[in-house]
């Protein structure tokens, strides 16, 4: 019996282990009866020769053979539920069309995937292909068609292994020079904090330095400071006591955090107390 595809993971399995089940203790039913029905009637035939015995004397004796045994009614306990792991639900790579700023993570999406839902592959021509369904519109377009192309005119494919086709796909669709391209873009004025949360503005910073090689502490606190809104950095740098150093860039990341918290609450705060109306607020004052 099919279940309906929206139904909840977990009612899904109990449903599938009590089919089971049932399926079982139906099949051990008809043994039984089978059993049953065959003692029956070997001891109906033995009835039957006793009383021809009975009724002619002069016939052999009947061999005292015994029945065979009638096997045990009783049910063998039921397995234990099976409770299969219930995995994350998985979403699909974005498309892809060929910008290289994209290219690493449009891999490293068609790879975890790959990887938590191994069992969906029969192999790996199986994952470029499933990978390649996902390259439309631009550079990427043009590249998937190239392939097929080349599968067309020789009769192979041309990428055999999943490991070609990362080679290729950084060939063609990752940046020339990371390491160049993050380095301007640090020097620039891009990078900076903006409109964004600090949570945000952190993960983008952490990602750029990363890819620029930058390890040195006070580069790091100098370009995260540079970047970081006008109120917050003024903030940090004039703190009383437990100011930063500025050879600690996590503790400039742990300061701008807790400041751009605070005042997130106290906006939270601000709104709340704006809505409430003015007669309350005398009567709570009063």
């Amino acid at each position: 019996m099919s279940l309906p595809p929206d139904i909840p993971q977990g009612i899904a399995d109990a449903l599938e282990y009590l089919q089971h089940h049932l399926q079982e203790l139906t099949e051990r039913q008809h043994a039984f009866e089978n059993n049953i029905n065959t003692t029956l009637v070997a001891l109906a035939m033995q009835l039957q020769q006793l009383i021809q015995l009975v009724a002619n004397p002069s016939l052999p004796a009947v061999p005292n053979t015994p029945p065979p045994p009638v096997p045990s009614p009783l049910v063998s306990p039921p397995p234990a539920l099976m409770v299969r792991r219930t995995r994350p639900k998985l979403f699909c790579p974005p498309d892809f069309n060929g910008e290289c700023h994209n290219g690493r993570a449009f891999f490293n999406s068609c790879s975890l995937y790959i990887r938590l839902a191994l069992e969906q592959f029969q192999d790996e021509q199986e994952r470029i292909l499933w990978a390649l369904t996902f390259f439309k519109g631009g550079r990427a377009a043009k590249w998937s068609k190239n392939v097929f192309c080349q599968e067309a005119n020789t009769g192979i494919f041309p990428i055999q292994t999943w490991g070609e086709f990362e080679q290729q796909f950084q060939l063609h669709f990752f940046p020339v020079n990371v390491e160049a391209d993050t380095i301007n873009t640090l020097e620039g004025t891009s990078y900076h904090q903006g409109n964004q949360m600090v949570d945000d503005y952190l993960d983008g910073f952490q990602a750029l330095v990363s890819n620029a090689g930058y390890t040195d502490p006070r580069t790091l606190v100098v370009k995260f400071r540079r970047g970081l809104q006008l109120g917050i950095q003024n903030q940090i740098a004039t703190m009383p006591y437990r100011r930063p150093t500025d050879t600690d860039p996590d503790t400039w990341y742990t300061a701008a955090w807790r400041i751009d918290q605070t005042r997130l609450a106290n906006e939270a705060f601000q709104s709340v107390l704006c809505s409430v109306p003015f007669t309350l607020l005398k009567t709570i004052s009063a």
